[in-house]
């Protein structure tokens, strides 16, 4: 009986952890940014910030606020061919034998527009960040 009583606490426990709605704060902030936004699920990004999963104009985007609504940043994946040409540049400079898996747009709050590059070689992966005029933000 303990046994039964102790897996029904911990699927009550998961079950409550997975369903989430953000603070009245965080949608009615969501919804002024994103009015038109369809298919938007929520999560935990951390102990005081949201994440919402959705589209919006077409696009699968997510963006992060903070528990008060403050928007904290969106990001979407996007085309390698549509990273700024500084980017390219640095990568195939610095990095001419790894393969870009993946690129994405990130537009932030505190820093501005962000290009991440995920990069591939063998079984190596790396992640980098960039500003538009290629300057490196993480290596």
């Amino acid at each position: 009986m303990k046994k039964v009583l102790m897996i029904l606490a911990i699927v009550f426990i998961s079950s409550c952890s997975f369903a989430k709605t953000p603070p009245k704060a965080v949608s009615d902030a969501f919804m002024k940014k994103f009015p038109t936004a369809t298919k938007v699920s929520w999560g935990k990004e951390g102990p005081k910030e949201w994440e919402a999963d959705f589209t919006f104009k077409g696009e699968k985007i997510s963006a992060n606020f903070s528990e008060d609504g403050t928007w904290l940043e969106t990001e979407q994946e996007i085309k390698v061919s549509s990273l700024p040409e500084a980017v390219l540049t640095q990568v195939k400079k610095n990095y001419s034998d790894w393969k870009v898996v993946e690129a994405d747009k990130t537009d932030t709050a505190k820093n501005g527009t962000i290009y991440e590059v995920d990069l591939k070689k063998g079984l190596k992966t790396k992640s980098l960040a960039f500003k538009a005029d290629g300057t490196t933000v993480k290596e």
